[in-house]
C-alpha cells in the first residue's frame, strides 16, 4: 500500500511540474507518441527531484549496494540526489570517453566487485543503460538492477531481463496514461 501511495504522489509531482505532456510528439527514436516525459523539468524542480530521490532510495538494499550510478545526462542529477539521500558513493557513466585527462568513462571511484545500482530517467528500449551496464561489467562491477523514474513499456524490461538485470520502474507509462 505504501508503494502505491508513493507512486501516486510521484505521478502527481511529475504532472504538477509539467514533466508529463500530452499531445503529439516525435521522440528521439523518430517514433511518434501521444505523451512525452520531460524528465529535465522534474530534475530541475527541487520538490519533484526530492520526491524521486525519496521513492528510489526506499527501493535500494543499502547493505548490498556499493555505488549509485547515473548515465549522463539525465541520470546524473537523479543518481546524485539518491547518493545524497542514501549516503552511498556516486558513480557517473559518460556516454563517451573524453579526449583529454584520464580519458575515462567513469567519474567517481569504481572497484572490481562493486555492486552498482543504476538510476535512469526514462527507459524505452533500455539501449543506453545497457551500454553502461556492459561497460561496468567489463570493468568487473556487478549490475543487476536499474531504477528508472518512468518506463515507457516499450521493451526495456525484457531487454534488461535478457541481460539478467531487473528494471525497477517508479512509474510505468500505463500509470501515467490511466490518470488522464
Amino acid at each position: 500500500m505504501q508503494e502505491n501511495n508513493e507512486k501516486n504522489e510521484l505521478i502527481e509531482a511529475l504532472k504538477k511540474c509539467e514533466a508529463v505532456k500530452f499531445g503529439q510528439f516525435t521522440l528521439a527514436s523518430g517514433k511518434t507518441s501521444k505523451y512525452y516525459v520531460d524528465i529535465k523539468k522534474a530534475i530541475s524542480d527541487p520538490v519533484t527531484l526530492k520526491k524521486i530521490s525519496d521513492v528510489a532510495s526506499d527501493r535500494i538494499d543499502l547493505s548490498k549496494t556499493t555505488r549509485i550510478g547515473g548515465v549522463a545526462l539525465g541520470g546524473v542529477p537523479l543518481a546524485t540526489a539518491v547518493s545524497l539521500k542514501t549516503e552511498i558513493p556516486l558513480l557517473l557513466v559518460r556516454k563517451d570517453a573524453k579526449a583529454y585527462g584520464t580519458r575515462g568513462r567513469f567519474v567517481g571511484d569504481l572497484e572490481k566487485g562493486d555492486k552498482v545500482i543504476l538510476i535512469e530517467d526514462v527507459t524505452t528500449s533500455g539501449g543506453s543503460v545497457l551500454e553502461a551496464i556492459n561497460l561496468l561489467r567489463d570493468f568487473g562491477a556487478s549490475v543487476d538492477e536499474v531504477i528508472t523514474v518512468v518506463d515507457r513499456e516499450e521493451g526495456a524490461e525484457a531487454n534488461l531481463w535478457n541481460e539478467n538485470v531487473t528494471l525497477n520502474p517508479l512509474v510505468k507509462a500505463s500509470d501515467l496514461l490511466k490518470e488522464e
